[in-house]
């Protein structure tokens, strides 16, 4: 190693980065927790030190120059492999104080998580739970979460993932609803009924279809990208929704219809980075969530028929 030639400081490079990624010294400046005025000087220290010119600077904002451009790359190998570094040391931490991060839809965040947490929270007061609730899938090899609840098992082999069991679910309604719109006894008269949900229907469409229930988008007449939202529409009787049985079931305002209609089943998958693996708080919230949403697969679900597997 040529400890001569490095002649940058690893700050001042973090802050070249954030200030390409974020596209301002303003932003770069809220992405790091700094100032501006800091943001600007440690640029301004970097280029002295290499000897170049990172950025043109305008009333547009700054610029990457060509020779900015150059290093670019060098320099987003350098961020990737600090990643990896923070996440190395924090995997070998035995604290079990700190945060946590789960992601989860926002139905499974505002409906189960709540309640399964709650055990957590008494055995392990240090740890603190954030609890990002989206969606999109949010990308564990980047940080954005600790932990992940998909229902699909990620491809990248540097995550590991369990598949604590497979969830149901079914038609449901409020009682007011099916009260004042009548209870279908057959397949077909569940689509002579309204609906809501997801904005694009499409997927659904067909396993219902498939059960010999035809129904059609004109079927859905309030509809969500929000599951929570969904779920208060459903509560609030515009009509009948395909949802968990792990979150209605326990609701008295809501009825299941047509009972003996098979359900639909969906799996319910944990993930986390290889490297958190060995950190021992997020090993706890991990086991956790894994025993939790497993007894409730097997609740009211169907729990897995193979091992964990990475």
């Amino acid at each position: 190693m040529n400890w001569q030639a490095i002649s940058f400081d690893w700050n001042r490079v973090r802050t070249f980065l954030a200030t390409v990624e974020e596209g301002s010294f303003s932003g770069a400046a809220r992405a790091l927790k700094s100032t501006q005025p800091t943001v600007g000087r440690q640029i301004s220290e970097l280029e002295i030190s290499l000897g170049i010119t990172l950025f043109e600077r305008s009333v547009r904002g700054p610029t990457l120059t060509e020779a900015g451009r150059d290093l670019l790359d060098h320099v987003r190998a350098m961020g990737e492999a600090a990643t990896l570094i923070s996440m190395a040391a924090e995997g070998h931490s035995l604290d079990v104080s700190g945060e946590v991060t789960i992601t989860a839809t926002d139905l499974l965040s505002a409906g189960t998580l709540p309640s399964i947490l709650a055990p957590l929270r008494r055995k392990y007061p240090g740890i603190r739970v954030r609890i990002v609730s989206s969606n999109d899938i949010q990308d564990l090899l980047q940080r954005e979460a600790d932990i992940a609840i998909r229902h699909i098992r990620p491809e990248q082999p540097e995550l590991t993932a369990r598949h604590v069991g497979d969830f149901r679910a079914n038609l449901y309604a409020s009682i007011d609803y099916l009260e004042r719109a009548g209870r279908p006894r057959t397949p077909r008269e569940v689509a002579d009924h309204d609906f809501v949900g997801n904005p694009d229907p499409v997927r659904l469409l067909a396993p219902l279809q498939n059960q010999g229930i035809p129904l059609r988008p004109e079927n859905f007449v309030m509809t969500s990208d929000s599951g929570v939202v969904v779920w208060e529409l459903l509560k609030a009787g515009y009509g009948i929704s395909m949802l968990p049985e792990v979150l209605c079931e326990p609701e008295p305002k809501l009825e299941k219809v047509l009972p003996n209609l098979p359900s639909l089943e969906f799996p319910i998958w944990l993930v986390a980075h290889r490297e958190l693996q060995t950190s021992k708080r997020i090993r706890i919230v991990f086991d956790h969530l894994a025993r939790e949403l497993g007894e409730a697969a097997r609740k009211l679900g169907r729990e897995p028929n193979h091992k964990p597997s990475a």
